[in-house]
């Protein structure tokens, strides 16, 4: 096993051999350690805090203090197989614009975010009335980072209208995968695997 958060654990598996990929927001570099020692991957991450750059840049990985809001536009077109973003897009302060560089700077993006219609998160609100603590949403309102909150039926619409194809996706109760019927009401967890209209399949 290799210890890696779940949603991260299936990126890894499902990366390429030998791909460039840049891990937007990558924390201390655990995906980007493992897809090289598994995969022989040429792995760049950007990260916003400096203490995890710091810890990444300690482990032999090339990572700079970066933000997705900010320097996505530096990077040329094309310039990897996959762009992947895990468990950030909700951060954000426009995660549409952030989508769009994912998918210019790499052929294809990974995303994965925590699904506010999962039905503790309905449960919480309806007979708590307060916002929900989970395990994918451990922290309370005033302490989360998560500014634009979205439910996975948001993402599907929001990527069928700007014309963006779905390649795969799964979805997640802890570490346990649950199939895409109903996954907006029973997923805690999403993971889409997109590629631009254009670009080949």
């Amino acid at each position: 096993m290799s210890g890696l958060r779940p949603d991260l654990a299936i990126i890894a598996d499902n990366v390429a051999a030998g791909a460039r990929v840049i891990d937007v927001g990558c924390g201390q570099g655990e995906l980007m350690a493992e897809l090289r020692a598994r995969k022989g991957v040429d792995a760049r991450g950007i990260e916003i805090d400096p203490a995890n750059v710091s810890a990444a840049v300690t482990r032999g990985l090339s990572v700079v203090q970066g933000d997705a809001d900010t320097d996505l536009p530096y990077y040329p077109d094309g310039a990897f197989d996959y762009a992947i973003l895990s468990q950030t897009l909700q951060t954000t302060r426009a995660p549409d614009k952030v989508l769009d560089e994912l998918l210019r700077i790499g052929r294809r993006a990974f995303i994965s975010f925590p699904n506010f219609a999962f039905w503790r998160v309905r449960w919480s609100l309806l007979w708590g009335g307060r916002m929900p603590v989970t395990p994918a949403l451990p922290l309370s309102w005033y302490e989360t980072e998560n500014i634009h909150q979205l439910t996975i039926d948001d993402f599907r619409t929001f990527v069928k209208q700007h014309g963006v194809v779905v390649e795969r996706a799964w979805f997640l109760n802890g570490d346990r995968q649950t199939s895409a019927a109903a996954a907006n009401f029973r997923a805690e967890l999403a993971l889409f695997l997109l590629r631009r209209g254009d670009e080949p399949g």
